[in-house]
């Protein structure tokens, strides 16, 4: 797996993205306090990692995030959403976050965006990635020959 940590100007690291080797998914693991500034900078590296090769399969992880980021939610819903579907993406699972803070905020955005992809809700990281590789691949339409 190829791995990025993205850290805040004090060297904490806020998210670990990393692609798995055959593409299958890309785990965003995110950690800490989050704010507006380091969910757009690691919403942005996201988005960049797909421009440069698409991946259908999300496994967003906040087990080890702690507090809100509602602050957030805008943003990813009128800048990020869009725009990781165009390059791709179609299957999200959402580990949530073990505090009721960065649940409710997660639910706040679900009612948003839940509609435009497939997001399925999990405790744990291995059902999460379970659901996400048994998920199927998006197939192309079937090209129309004449």
């Amino acid at each position: 797996m190829t791995k990025t940590e993205l850290k805040k100007p004090n060297g904490d690291v806020f998210l670990i993205a990393e692609r798995a080797a055959d593409n299958a998914y890309i785990h965003a693991q995110w950690i800490g306090i989050q704010t507006l500034d380091t969910v757009k900078q690691g919403g942005s590296f996201y988005i960049k990692m797909l421009e440069e090769q698409p991946c259908p399969r999300l496994l967003n992880n906040h087990k080890e995030l702690i507090g809100p980021w509602e602050v957030a939610n805008d943003w990813i819903v009128s800048f990020w959403t869009p725009r990781v579907m165009e390059l791709g993406l179609h299957y999200m699972s959402q580990v949530l976050a073990p505090g009721i803070y960065g649940k409710m905020s997660f639910h706040q955005l679900h009612q948003h965006i839940g509609d435009k992809f497939q997001i399925k809700m999990f405790e744990e990281v291995n059902p999460a990635l379970e659901w996400l590789l048994a998920v199927d691949n998006p197939t192309p339409p079937l090209l129309q020959t004449k």
